[in-house]
């Protein structure tokens, strides 16, 4: 797969392209505009960016004032700080008080790699899925970032956006319809169907392709809206498909693959079913792909669990 750059260099970008356009469109850093990639942004348009120090709790809550004013406002800041630190304020000031604030979480999931367990943001997702009025998108590649950070800016909810750190291979046909919302079915297959979210969607990928060339029929699905979840995709992708899997960057519980889960059962679908994310555990130390790895979130990883599942179909 060609390989472009990393999501939050798009995100960067795209936000420059439509904030020169729109003054109205601020950004919020919480010391985070170097990684971030938002010194270009600064630089250009140093009156449309506000720096508030590490301070995610101020952050939060200036976003909602300056959203309360009538801006559209972007607060920047790590996800594993962002969505702990200021979790109060993104429940009162930002939910609760309905404001349109853009919540944007960087370096998220296992980004950080050897920094450890206290810079992963293993748990925002399951945080914030909690909290009533706020939608959450999780983007696979450059494309869906794009056309996540357009959509973004005229959204009608609070939304949070998540963005991790490595350059991400191209995984859209040109033409492909982005809604937040609506998933992205990248293939269809009546064995099984990989459900992903982020930067782990091309492992899936990956593994689809290992799988065809066995001879398995397999579906790959870009749930880049993992609040409010497409339901209808998914119900339709568990229909046509003997088994499913959901893959994530984010601990089994709480995430993609509870929410794809609860709607499975409720709607009277058992299907051989695998959740693949981070484990109960303390999380092993090393590099983003390591952990990956580590942790099954690979090509070769997730074919194996895609074997191992429908072997246990075929027996049942």
């Amino acid at each position: 797969m060609e390989l472009g750059r990393p999501n939050l260099d798009e995100f960067a970008a795209t936000l420059l392209e439509l904030a020169r356009d729109n003054p109205d469109i601020l950004v919020l850093t919480s010391d985070s505009r170097g990684s971030g990639k938002l010194q270009p942004f600064a630089e250009q348009l140093p009156d449309q960016l506000i720096e508030v120090g590490i301070a995610e709790q101020n952050l939060v809550g200036i976003a909602a004032g300056l959203a309360a004013a009538g801006k559209i406002v972007f607060g920047v800041s790590p996800a594993c700080f962002l969505t702990a630190r200021a979790l109060e304020q993104i429940k009162n000031d930002v939910g609760y008080s309905d404001q349109k604030v853009k919540l944007v979480g960087i370096s998220a999931g296992v980004s950080y790699g050897a920094l450890g367990s206290t810079h992963h943001s293993l748990h925002d997702l399951a945080a914030l899925r909690a909290i009533n009025n706020i939608d959450i998108v999780v983007p696979a590649d450059n494309f869906e970032t794009r056309e996540a950070v357009r959509a973004a800016v005229t959204h009608p909810r609070p939304l949070y956006l998540r963005f991790g750190k490595k350059p991400m291979p191209h995984l859209h046909r040109p033409g492909t319809p982005f809604a937040i919302g609506k998933a992205i079915t990248l293939a269809q297959g009546s064995d099984v169907t990989f459900v992903a979210a982020g930067e782990a969607v091309a492992p899936a990928v990956e593994a689809s392709e290992l799988l065809r060339a066995e001879g398995v029929s397999c579906g790959v699905i870009s749930m880049h809206t993992v609040k409010p979840l497409d339901v209808e995709t998914l119900l339709n992708a568990a229909r046509r498909s003997r088994a499913l899997i959901t893959v994530e960057e984010h601990s089994v519980y709480g995430g993609l693959g509870e929410a794809c889960a609860s709607v499975l059962l409720q709607h009277g679908l058992i299907r051989p079913f695998c959740i693949v994310g981070i484990p109960d555990e303390y999380t092993v130390t090393g590099s983003q792909m390591e952990i990956f790895v580590h942790y099954g979130i690979s090509g070769e990883g997730l074919a194996q669990r895609a074997r191992q599942l429908l072997e246990v179909e075929l027996i049942q």
